[in-house]
């Protein structure tokens, strides 16, 4: 029996819903590795959880073959006939979580998979923010055994297929960022071969030392297609160094997203003095580019399409005549942006109270980074609720309030919101870029004593790092170890100490007094990751750290963290960690659209790459040597 297709309308409806709200957040959803999903037979699908309801949003608006899947909630909901109705009819199953007995926990588990159903669960238990998957729990280890079990006790009542476990990355460009674009990797599908005679054993221990094992297998899969830093900073230095090298918005193919991230956190997860010496410089150049741009809610990539001269330089002493042409320059370009506004003036008016609604709901929750977009996209749906009904309501009325007008009204509302969401993008890029221009141009106008002190700028050069989640489970220090935790687990390892996070965060200034600082970071940053690559380049067929799956992908290899055979093998199950060539990782980076700066002699070929010499500026460093666009560069 096969429930590969939804056939229960209530569902049918809400995931239609969810779909055009997750097209009008979303730039795109890329499905990848949708051929290890089976089109059909009982699956449990273990997705990662970081998003809040964004995430079975996601998983099922864009799950392949449209299967419906099955989510566990609390057995307490299904009493009422009326609430058990519509829980069952939009996709959800009871789990008795009070009771010790597992075939009762699972009952609605085991029926849902004995027709040939679909399961997803969500194995790390809460929405977080954090730097890498922090833990992966064994309810989804436990379901699929017992339902193995239930199965070989009860032969011929159920399909005859044996349950797999899917897992499922689910990642986001920036899962707060409107517009932004989501990747969801399905890994290698799990079965129960290796582990259901270890569970079905009368050993004292065995059933949960196999639940462990397959849990261990489930955390690898999850961690193998999604990103893992070892801390914020590294993660933070990885983004910022992923946007010098792609400048533009979605220049990276998804396809490519999560592989290209991982690789530049192993780069600057590296603690190899010789093949990245300035490793703690660079990182540091980039984390206060990084800030500063958050602080200044300005964007790289919209800096970089800023067509400005270099009379913009905040380190030259501007003529009169020089500003006006600057202030010319762009009155000129900002007029060329709003010519194509009219063309979008009326969906821009139309759902304007579905932005500000949006804006409002993640304020509500403004140091909850993983509720920020689930708020304004509940926030933005309701909003679309009532205008869209009442815009049908005033077309309806135009035509009389006919049959044929209802038909017309409600297609038109439909061609409406199309329109709307294919304008959005180019409109919404446009609107940053004429922001950007005009922050940029007051603040390199406004007189220099009114940008920060350099001691006043410091709060504003450490990235802010999300608070500690209190339903996390932090890795256990070697005096206080449990026994049952997974041996060798890839996430089973010491966190850096917490950050203290602050009850009232310092007050975000004005973006005009932050302008030349975010100028002259960007020089700094460009030149240090400059200086990165080059001494990269220079190692050659140097080892650099890489995760143990890049590695075997890209022709590196692995090595074991303790002890090892006398051979040098690997043995199973033993921790391990993994290394690539450094000329290998900058040809990967370059076939995948990277533009890799370089060192040299002479001045900057950039417009927008601002030496810091003549304004008083000073890191307390040697003289940092000038970038050169390789495009530029003739040596």
């Amino acid at each position: 029996m096969s429930s590969s297709s939804d056939t229960k309308p209530l569902h049918r409806l809400i995931r239609f819903i969810s779909g055009l709200a997750v097209d009008s957040f979303f730039t795109e959803v890329r499905v990848i590795g949708g051929e290890n999903v089976p089109r059909d037979g009982p699956i449990i699908v273990t997705a990662t959880h970081h998003n809040m309801m964004l995430d079975p949003v996601i998983l099922s608006v864009g799950f392949p073959y449209r299967r419906m899947l099955n989510y566990w909630s609390k057995a307490t909901l299904f009493g009422n006939p009326i609430m058990s109705f519509i829980l069952y009819s939009s996709g959800n199953i009871p789990v008795d979580r009070k009771s010790k007995d597992r075939q009762v926990l699972f009952k609605g588990t085991i029926k849902a998979l004995s027709t040939g159903g679909a399961v997803a669960l969500f194995p790390e238990g809460t929405s977080y923010t954090e730097p890498r998957i922090m833990q992966v729990k064994d309810g989804a280890a436990w379901a699929a055994l017992e339902y193995t079990k239930w199965l070989q006790e009860n032969p011929g009542k159920a399909c005859a297929q044996d349950v797999m476990i899917v897992p499922a990355a689910i990642v986001y460009t920036n899962k707060s960022k409107y517009r932004s674009g989501v990747i969801m990797e399905f890994g290698r599908p799990i079965t129960m071969d290796q582990y259901k005679d270890q569970f079905f054993s009368g050993e004292e221990g065995a059933p949960r030392a196999a639940v462990k094992r397959l849990t261990s297998a489930i955390e690898t899969e999850l961690i193998e297609t999604s990103i893992n830093a070892p801390d914020w900073d590294t993660l933070y230095a990885a983004r910022m160094a992923r946007d010098l090298l792609w400048e533009q918005e979605r220049s990276i193919n998804l396809d490519d997203f999560v592989v290209i991230s991982q690789t530049l956190v192993d780069l600057f997860s590296s603690q190899d003095q010789d093949v990245t010496p300035k490793l703690k410089s660079v990182k540091r150049h980039l984390l206060g580019y990084y800030s500063l741009l958050q602080s200044s809610s300005l964007t790289n990539s919209v800096l970089s399409s800023l067509p400005l001269p270099r009379s913009l330089d905040p380190n030259t002493s501007a003529t009169v005549p020089s500003r006006l042409y600057t202030l010319l320059l762009l009155t000129r370009d900002s007029i060329s942006a709003l010519i194509q506004l009219p063309f979008f003036f009326i969906p821009l008016v139309v759902h304007s109270p579905v932005y500000i609604m949006g804006r409002i709901g993640a304020k509500l929750v403004e140091h909850e980074e993983e509720t920020q977009a689930q708020n304004k996209l509940a926030f933005g749906l309701i909003s679309l609720l009532l205008i869209y009904p009442a815009f049908f309501v005033f077309l309806w009325a135009l035509f009389s309030y006919t049959r044929l007008g209802a038909f017309l009204a409600a297609f038109m509302v439909y061609l409406f919101a199309v329109y709307h969401i294919k304008m959005i993008d180019g409109n919404y890029e446009r609107a940053k870029r004429f922001i950007a221009a005009w922050r940029v141009l007051v603040g390199v106008w406004v007189p220099k004593r009114w940008d920060l002190s350099l001691a006043a700028l410091s709060p504003y050069t450490n990235p802010r790092t999300p608070p500690p989640n209190p339903w996390i489970e932090r890795p256990r220090t070697p005096n206080n170890t449990d026994a049952t935790a997974h041996p060798h687990s890839p996430t089973d390892f010491k966190l850096q100490e917490e950050p203290q996070v602050k009850a009232r965060p310092p007050r975000r200034p004005p973006s005009r007094r932050l302008v030349r600082h975010v100028l002259r970071s960007r020089v700094e940053a460009i030149n240090a990751l400059a200086g990165f690559f080059d001494q990269l380049a220079r190692s050659g067929e140097q080892k650099v750290k890489a995760s143990p799956h890049l590695a075997k992908t890209f022709g590196g290899g692995i090595v074991a963290t303790g002890r090892s055979a006398a051979d040098g093998s690997v043995a199973v199950g033993q921790a391990v960690e993994g290394w690539r060539t450094a000329a290998e990782v900058i040809t990967f980076l370059k076939k995948r659209g990277a533009n890799i700066p370089t060192l040299g002699r002479g001045p900057l070929q950039d417009d927008w790459a601002l030496s810091s010499e003549g304004e008083g500026y000073t890191t307390g460093e040697e003289k940092e040597p000038v970038w050169i666009s390789p495009a530029t560069d003739k040596q």
